[in-house]
């Protein structure tokens, strides 16, 4: 078992680096690209880029998900390359089905009656991006199956780099959203076909056009992608049905408002989204050897952490929310702290389920798992059509939130039912006294320094250190479970970290 927390460690730290790359890239890029579009035109990207998250999860069939669990499995020596091919073809043929559906509705004026004539080009543009992204998940997955997110998670890095540098040159040039848009087709193209070379190097790529040499048991594949792309699906539509909801009743520039409160929550689950990425395929492997109680320990412990690390963004966020968002979006779009403050609850909420609902997954009976996140999916439509008439943006935030906060309560029984506790070894307690004795820094000191640069500079290391010191102290985690973390730093950092947990620990 140590071998496999190691390769979960290892895993998770690549895939946390690639998150952290791109979350910081994106906090240069964002406010550039929402300056250069105005609050308009950043709610019409905004619409685009949650019919893209939607789009992607039909054309895309679960193919991620399948890549992943079942490369991980390893079940003879041409196996992966046997699976890659499978999945790979059939990525292509979804995405330009979909593709050309868009197309179509451009053509027959479908796009025009619903949207307006303006959406026209982006949705062409959107029909090329749509597979570009395909064949980028579909390489990334496949590279992750085999254990290589090290290779993986760099491209992602990558990917947002070259769409900050595109996009914002040809949105400044005067193409506005066309020109974003261009910019994440030319990104996610050049990453896919890097991805691909580096896929060559470990497989037989010819098993893409040529007769597999160890045929894949295609029902049993097929079988998990079709369960797969509805639990997606409902997935997606807690993230975008808001937003496609609130533009019609509220106009473009609410949506571009929202749109921001919107990225700013989701900070909560940066860290969890990673654990959630490299829990499916590790997992996969316990899943098929019957280690039950081994899954119950790592889904525990990643509850644990999960928890520990979405509580102290949270306060974060909420303690500096009205000096960051007026510096960052703009003082236009300081009418978006309060929505933001309305969907923190229910972000911490869904950043703790979320690798819950991973190792769920990783089994690959996903009927319980897409009962539970229907009845979530359900509630999000129903409260978002119910409050967005009446108090528009901040419906929105709160019914998402409520959405959000459901999907914990809802797989952590479904993960009773599937056969593990993430809850064995929470640690609330000290978790909860963490947060409270961090809570005074974090929204008395932006008080005493007042809504500037001062208070984002010091409030973070600040409330992070108290933080930190705290959990350490109460058990939420141990000197013993940062070790291999701490271990691949560059030794300096690692020696001092090291010191320094065994000092407060003592």
């Amino acid at each position: 078992m140590a071998e496999n927390d190691r390769r979960i460690a290892r895993g998770f730290l690549s895939i946390l680096s690639g998150e952290v790359g791109a979350l910081l890239l994106g906090l240069l890029i964002t406010p550039v690209v929402v300056r250069l579009l105005g609050s308009g035109g950043y709610g019409a990207y905004s619409v685009v880029l949650s019919l893209l998250g939607i789009l992607v999860v039909v054309s895309n069939a679960g193919i991620s998900d399948g890549v992943r669990k079942f490369i991980a499995e390893k079940r003879s020596e041409k196996w992966p390359a046997s699976v890659f091919g499978f999945y790979t073809r059939l990525s292509l043929a979804t995405a330009f089905v979909v593709a050309g559906s868009l197309v179509l509705a451009v053509e027959v004026g479908v796009v025009a009656k619903t949207l307006g004539t303006q959406f026209e080009p982006y949705i062409y543009l959107l029909a090329l991006l749509l597979v570009g992204r395909q064949l980028f998940l579909t390489a990334r997955s496949t590279l992750m199956g085999l254990g290589l997110e090290h290779y993986s998670e760099p491209l992602f890095v990558v990917q947002k780099a070259l769409f900050g540098v595109v996009g914002v040159a040809l949105a400044a040039s005067g193409l506005g959203v066309a020109g974003v848009l261009a910019g994440h087709i030319a990104a996610t193209f050049t990453v896919a076909t890097v991805a691909f070379l580096l896929v060559a190097r470990e497989l037989d790529v010819a098993a893409l056009w040529r007769r597999a040499a160890e045929p894949v048991p295609r029902n049993e594949l097929l079988s998990f992608n079709v369960l797969s792309v509805v639990l997606t699906l409902l997935m997606t539509s807690l993230y975008h049905v808001d937003i496609l909801l609130l533009q019609p009743f509220s106009g473009n520039q609410a949506t571009g408002y929202y749109r921001a409160a919107l990225l700013i929550a989701e900070f909560v689950w940066f860290v969890p989204f990673a654990l959630q990425m490299v829990l499916l395929q590790s997992t996969a492997e316990l899943w098929a050897d019957d280690k039950h109680e081994a899954i119950s320990r790592v889904a525990s412990r990643a509850t644990r952490y999960t928890a520990a690390l979405a509580l102290l963004v949270a306060l974060g966020i909420a303690g500096l929310v009205d000096a960051f968002v007026p510096l960052y979006f703009g003082r236009e779009f300081a009418v978006a702290s309060d929505a933001i403050l309305l969907l923190l609850p229910g972000a911490f909420g869904f950043a703790v389920a979320r690798p819950i609902f991973a190792i769920g997954q990783g089994k690959g009976d996903l009927r319980i798992l897409v009962v539970a996140t229907a009845v979530a999916a359900a509630l999000n439509i129903c409260l978002n059509l119910l409050l967005i008439p009446r108090y528009g943006m901040y419906g929105a935030a709160a019914a998402t939130s409520v959405s959000y906060g459901s999907m914990l309560l809802l797989h952590v029984l479904s993960a009773r039912r599937v056969g593990f506790d993430p809850l064995g070894d929470l640690r609330a307690g000290g978790i909860a006294a963490a947060g409270l004795l961090t809570a005074p820094v974090v929204f008395g000191l932006p008080i005493l320094l007042g809504d500037g640069i001062l208070a984002l500079v010091v409030v973070p290391p600040l409330g992070g250190l108290v933080y930190g010191v705290t959990a350490l102290r109460t058990g939420v985690v141990t000197g013993e479970e940062l070790r291999p973390v701490i271990d691949r730093l560059p030794a300096p950092v690692s020696a001092y970290l090291d010191w320094s947990v065994q000092a407060i620990e003592t």
